[in-house]
């Protein structure tokens, strides 16, 4: 008897053990970086929880054809859909989204170009609530876009990667649609100038 409420006291503290490290990466995670990105100043207060769910999607419904590849991103389930002009590639990738309604842009656009270590500028509103603000990021570990940005034919808007991991997942930019560093550069090799992006 006492073999067995000591072997069961074991694996209680095992148990608990286990439970405690599985949640120190996620506790890791909301600990502050020191360094400030796009929106830290506003995300910090009204950050979503990371609700970035994960369902596979054919590319019919949204585009007519894959001629030079296809992207969908879906803001409600915070997900980025990649499809290659062969059909043969599929991705999807979870995403940053924008941090409100007035930020966000639905409807179509494509890649007008591609840029490996992207220079960061603030847009003229996001300077008017940030005049403290530099004028330019070079490329770097303190830069908002991350290693690689697909910029869109739409002015300011790109698909980009992140410093802060916190963000993926979540409502969190000011309209751009943010990915970890590893996917952007992933799907940075798979687009081409000219690939389509449907915003939804």
């Amino acid at each position: 008897m006492s073999n067995t409420n000591g072997s069961n006291m074991r694996r209680r503290a095992f148990l608990a053990s286990a439970a405690s490290c599985l949640a120190a990466p996620a506790l890791a995670q909301t600990a502050g970086t020191g360094s400030t990105t796009e929106v830290e100043a506003e995300v910090s207060n009204v950050v979503r929880h990371n609700i970035s769910s994960f369902r596979t999607l054919q590319w019919q419904p949204y585009f007519a054809s894959l001629r030079k590849g296809a992207i969908l991103v879906d803001i409600t389930s915070r997900a980025l859909h990649f499809w290659s002009e062969d059909g043969k590639t599929y991705k999807l990738f979870p995403t940053s989204v924008p941090l409100s309604e007035d930020l966000t842009r639905r409807g179509r656009t494509k890649v007008i170009r591609k840029v490996v270590g992207p220079s960061w500028s603030p847009t003229p509103a996001m300077k008017i609530r940030n005049p403290d603000w530099p004028d330019r990021i070079g490329p770097g570990p303190d830069n908002p876009l991350g290693s690689h940005a697909l910029y869109l034919s739409w002015k300011y808007y790109r698909i980009h990667g992140t410093q802060d991991t916190r963000k993926i997942g979540r409502r969190s930019s000011n309209g751009c649609i943010g990915l970890y560093n590893e996917n952007i550069a992933e799907l940075f090799d798979y687009a081409k100038v000219g690939t389509q992006v449907l915003l939804i």
